[in-house]
């Protein structure tokens, strides 16, 4: 048993036949004509419920995080699937992660026995899960925005039976390019930039509180950026495709990517975030830092997962496609990781007339400190899920 709990965490490798054309992954994750997915199944050890909650993320693996393990303490069975690109997002190609996820669902109907499958699309999650469900319903996509052929509409992608979309935003093309450093004026030298959008440095003449006109010519310019480097990896592809030599990727950095104005200045899209912070923390540091958002990428998965005009898993975009699941929609009112625009972007472009919307007042991104703020958010999904017919009343 875990931790004390009575739960029990039950390891999984899920395998299936992979032809990459060349490998972007590490290690057995996806080459060898095999992908193989690992997984921790969290379940008491005196039955199996008929329902099963899956969360997955496009690069974290979320078994450790408050949220599935809050959800197995009241006694639900919760399958934290991992995609091929577990905690290494440099190479990620957003459709081959539906496909992960759909190799799941199939694993946990046919293998593990459940009769139905409920998405918990937690954080980056939440576009991940109305991606896939999209497809699910009707698929439709043959190639990934850099043109090769992933197939979707053959993939046999099964429909789960719910989901649940909690702390989660737009989708990570809509984020990054929010949180993108307008200032760069070169990519290949980050020190090169404009200072009146520089809004980390003392000497920028545009200071907090921002005016609206200064916020909106600050919003155009990220979009502009984000189109920039997208025109560059088109740019790069062909010219590799042109060549028809052995190189046919090329990976790159992606300076000062985690600068947003409502870090700086709480009356721009208010909500009740931490003032001057992010969810990684002093954003001046992470915007130069590491860590920071596609910090480290290829042209593929630029186009496919970051891409602003191309991602083809853009939250709202998928969730006017989603016609005939029930959907549970959680927004946490203090995230400093969501912005308080997205969830009513996407609350009002779910297509399903079977949704519903609740606020946690005061919560936070990972609910740190906050056990309240949780029990409330396990509280509404078990509640949710008894009326869908998904627990029992």
């Amino acid at each position: 048993m875990a931790e004390g709990r009575a739960w029990v965490r039950h390891p999984f490798v899920v395998t299936f036949p992979n032809s990459p054309g060349f490998s972007e992954t590490y290690g057995f994750a996806g080459n060898s004509g095999k992908v193989n997915l690992e997984g921790q199944l969290l379940r008491r050890p005196d039955r199996r419920a008929d329902t099963v909650y899956v969360f997955m993320h496009p690069t974290s693996t979320l078994q450790l995080l408050p949220m599935p393990l809050a959800l197995a303490d009241a006694g639900l069975d919760v399958l934290c699937a991992a995609s091929r690109y577990a905690r290494n997002d440099s190479a990620l190609i957003m459709e081959k992660v539906a496909i992960d996820l759909g190799q799941w669902i199939a694993h946990a109907r046919g293998t593990l026995g459940y009769d139905r499958v409920v998405l918990v699309g937690w954080s980056g999650g939440g576009s991940l899960s109305l991606f896939y469900q999209a497809q699910a319903e009707r698929p439709s996509i043959t190639h990934t925005p850099a043109g090769d052929e992933i197939d979707l509409t053959s993939a046999g992608l099964t429909m789960a039976d719910g989901v649940i979309f909690i702390a989660a935003h737009l989708s990570r093309a809509e984020t990054l390019t929010e949180w993108l450093d307008p200032s760069v004026i070169d990519e290949a030298d980050p020190d090169r930039r404009d200072r009146a959008f520089d809004i980390y440095a003392e000497a920028c003449p545009n200071q907090a509180p921002y005016d609206a006109g200064f916020v909106e010519q600050f919003r155009a310019r990220q979009v502009d950026r984000n189109r920039r480097i997208t025109y560059w990896c088109q740019e790069q592809l062909e010219r590799l495709r042109k060549l028809g030599g052995a190189e046919q990727e090329r990976a790159f950095v992606v300076h000062r990517t985690m600068c947003d104005v409502r870090w700086l200045d709480p009356a721009v899209d208010p909500n009740e975030r931490k003032p001057g912070w992010c969810y990684m923390g002093d954003p001046r540091a992470v915007n130069v830092g590491p860590v920071g958002l596609a910090r480290f990428t290829t042209l593929r998965s630029w186009l496919s997962q970051w891409s602003y005009d191309l991602s083809n898993a853009k939250g709202p975009m998928n969730a006017a496609k989603i016609h005939r699941t029930p959907v549970l929609q959680i927004e946490n009112t203090a995230d400093e990781a969501v912005p308080a625009t997205h969830n009513p972007a996407i609350n009002a472009a779910l297509a399903t007339p079977d949704k519903e919307y609740h606020r946690i007042i005061g919560a936070t991104h990972y609910y740190i400190g906050q056990p309240d703020h949780l029990a409330t958010c396990i509280g509404l999904i078990t509640d949710w899920s008894r009326r869908k017919g998904f627990l029992d009343a």
